[in-house]
C-alpha cells in the first residue's frame, strides 16, 4: 500500500539513497538544483521548486525553457545529472516511467492516450483489470464495471462506462485521462497544455474540476501558454527560461505582464511588431455584402484593403470560425456577395478562391494545415504546384521551386535543416506555423485569412509569427485575422469587427481600441433578438 504523501510529517526512509530523510511540514513534491545535459549542452542549470499538497503550482516558459526536459525527468523519461527530487520526504529518483507512476505521478498530456477503440471502462484500467478471483485469470466485468463508473463520478464525466472512448468529444476525454489518473491513486497531476483543443465550457468544466482535487489535497502542476489562465488557477507560480528559474512567487505578487518580461526578457508590447505604416494603403482586396446563413452568420458586410490587418473578435460560438470558412469556400452561404478584388463569388469553393488570389491559415494546422508526415518541402510547395508546372506536359519547375522555398525560408526565418529531407512534425509550433504562412506565400495571395494564427504557441514563437503577418501587411497584402486573444487584436490590428451571436455587431476603430469595449461589444445580449 503506498503511504499517503501529504500526511508524512515525520521522518521518512529513502527508497534509492538508503538514508533517513529530516522532514518537517514535508511540501508534496521539491526539486533541489537539477540539472541536466544533453551532447554537452545544458539545458536545465539548477531547477529549484516545491509543490505543497492541495496546491495548484503554474509552470510556465518559452518552447526549450526547459518544461518539458523538467517534466520528462519527474515521468522517468530521462534521468538528471545532479541535484535532488524528494517526493513527501522520500528520496525519488525515477529510472522508468512506471516508478513516477508507483511514485503516484500522473501526467495529463497534450496528446491524450485515449485507445479510441476501446470502451470507456477498459481505457480506465488497462492493465489492471479487476479479475473473478486472485488465482483466476478472468476479467471481474461486474466489478471493472463498478469501479468505472465510480471513477466516472469523481471527475462528473455523465457517460456510459461501456461507451467507446471515440464517441467522446476532446473535453470528455480529458476528464477520462484524469479519472484514470485517480483510478491510480495520484497524488501529484500534471497538466500540459490542457485547453488547447477545448471549448471555453469545457474549460470551465476542467477549471471546476482542478478546484475539487485541489480539494482532496492533490499537487497540481498546471502548464500553459494561456498565462490568463495560468494566474487565474494558480497559486504559486515558477517561470523558466532558458533552462533557469527566473522568477517564482505566488500568484498574487504576479501579472501576465509579469510573467511575459520573465518569459522573454522584454515587456508585452515587444510581441507585437512596429509597423511601417498604418491603415490601408491601396484599393479594397476583399468585400464582403449581407452574407448570411441560417443559424450561422447573418447580414455580414464589411471591406479589407491592401496593407490592413482587420480583426475578429467575439467569444466562442460568435460565428469567427464559420465566417472565415464561408469566405474561403469551404462552407455554404445562403445569399449575400463575396468578392476579392472586385471579383464576385457567387458561390464560392476553394479552389477558385486560391485561384482569385485568397490564401486561408486554418485554426487546426497540425490536423488541417499541414501534413505532418511530409517533409518542409513538400508541405511548402502544396498549394503552389500548378504555378510552378512548365508547358504542355506541365512538369514541375524543380529548380526554380527550390529557389523560392529557399527564399521563404530566409524571408520567414523558418529554422529547420534540409527543407527536403527534415519532417516537419520535428519542427516547434511556431515554425511549423511559418510553414503553413510559407505555403501561401509562394503563390503570393492578395488576401489572408488567418484564423487563430498564433494559438498554441509561446510567447517567443508569437513575436515570431506577428512579425510575419506585419510583414505581409507592409508589402500590401490585405489581411483578416481571428484571434480569441485581446492584447493580439489590440497590438496587431487597424480595425476590429466584433462578431456576436452570427453577427458584426460593432466595428471599432484602432484609435479606439479598449478591452472593455471589444468586450463588452462581444458579450452583450441585445443582438440577434
Amino acid at each position: 500500500m503506498r503511504e499517503d504523501a501529504h500526511t508524512l510529517t515525520t521522518t521518512a526512509m529513502s527508497s534509492d539513497q538508503g538514508h533517513p530523510v529530516d522532514v518537517q511540514q514535508v511540501p508534496l513534491l521539491s526539486l533541489r538544483e537539477v540539472t541536466k545535459s544533453f551532447f554537452g549542452v545544458t539545458v536545465l542549470h539548477g531547477v529549484s521548486f516545491d509543490l505543497q499538497p492541495g496546491e495548484v503550482l503554474g509552470l510556465v516558459g518559452q518552447n526549450g525553457s526547459g518544461k518539458s526536459t523538467t517534466m520528462n525527468i519527474l515521468g522517468g523519461v530521462h534521468q538528471r545529472d545532479s541535484g535532488e527530487i524528494v517526493i513527501g520526504g522520500t528520496h525519488y529518483r525515477p529510472r522508468v516511467p512506471r516508478d513516477a507512476e508507483d511514485a503516484g505521478i500522473a501526467f495529463i498530456q497534450q496528446e491524450l492516450n485515449i485507445f479510441a477503440n476501446l470502451s470507456v471502462q477498459e481505457n480506465l484500467l488497462m492493465g489492471r483489470f479487476p479479475k473473478l478471483g486472485r488465482w483466476l485469470p478472468v476479467i471481474s466485468f461486474r466489478r471493472l464495471r463498478e469501479r468505472a463508473r465510480q471513477l466516472l463520478a469523481a471527475v462528473d464525466l455523465q457517460v456510459s462506462p461501456h461507451a467507446s472512448a471515440s464517441t467522446l468529444s476532446p473535453g470528455e476525454r480529458q476528464l477520462l485521462e484524469i479519472a484514470k489518473a485517480l483510478s491510480l491513486n495520484a497524488k501529484i497531476i500534471i497538466f500540459d497544455e490542457p485547453t488547447t483543443s477545448l471549448t471555453s465550457r469545457e474549460s470551465e468544466r476542467l477549471f471546476a474540476l482542478i478546484g475539487r482535487l485541489r480539494h482532496q489535497g492533490i499537487g497540481i502542476i498546471y502548464i500553459s501558454h494561456l498565462l490568463a489562465d495560468v494566474v487565474r488557477l494558480a497559486d504559486q507560480i515558477v517561470v523558466l527560461r532558458d533552462g533557469h528559474v527566473v522568477r517564482r512567487g505566488p500568484k498574487a505578487a504576479m501579472t501576465v505582464d509579469d510573467l511575459v518580461t520573465a518569459m522573454v526578457g522584454r515587456s508585452i508590447e515587444a510581441l507585437f511588431p512596429n509597423r511601417s505604416r498604418r491603415g490601408a494603403t491601396g484599393a479594397t482586396v476583399l468585400e464582403v455584402e449581407r452574407v448570411s446563413q441560417p443559424g450561422i452568420v447573418r447580414n455580414v458586410s464589411f471591406s479589407v484593403a491592401e496593407g490592413e490587418i482587420v480583426g475578429i473578435a467575439g467569444l466562442m460560438g460568435s460565428g469567427r470560425t464559420e465566417l472565415a470558412r464561408i469566405l474561403f469556400g469551404l462552407d455554404p452561404f445562403e445569399s449575400g456577395r463575396v468578392a476579392v478584388t472586385g471579383r464576385p463569388f457567387a458561390k464560392p469553393e476553394p479552389r477558385a478562391c486560391i485561384a482569385g488570389g485568397m490564401a486561408f491559415l486554418t485554426e487546426d494546422r497540425r490536423h488541417e494545415g499541414l501534413m505532418m508526415e511530409g517533409s518542409v518541402a513538400a508541405n511548402l510547395e502544396l498549394a503552389a504546384l500548378p504555378e510552378h508546372a512548365r508547358g504542355i506536359s506541365r512538369l514541375i519547375d524543380d529548380r526554380r521551386l527550390r529557389q523560392r522555398m529557399s527564399a521563404i525560408k530566409e524571408q520567414l526565418d523558418i529554422k529547420s535543416g534540409d527543407l527536403r529531407t527534415t519532417p516537419v512534425k520535428t519542427l516547434s509550433g511556431g515554425n511549423q506555423q511559418k510553414v503553413v504562412i510559407g505555403k501561401w506565400l509562394l503563390r503570393q495571395p492578395k488576401l489572408f485569412i488567418l484564423d487563430e494564427p498564433t494559438r498554441g504557441l509561446d510567447v517567443g514563437a508569437k513575436q515570431e509569427v506577428n512579425k510575419a503577418i506585419v510583414q505581409l501587411a507592409d508589402a500590401g497584402t490585405a489581411v483578416l485575422m481571428i484571434s480569441s486573444e485581446l492584447e493580439e487584436l489590440i497590438g496587431m490590428c487597424d480595425r476590429v469587427l466584433v462578431m456576436n451571436r452570427g453577427e458584426v455587431g460593432r466595428t471599432i476603430e484602432r484609435s479606439a481600441f479598449e478591452r472593455e469595449a471589444i468586450l463588452k461589444a462581444a458579450m452583450w445580449k441585445g443582438i440577434g433578438t
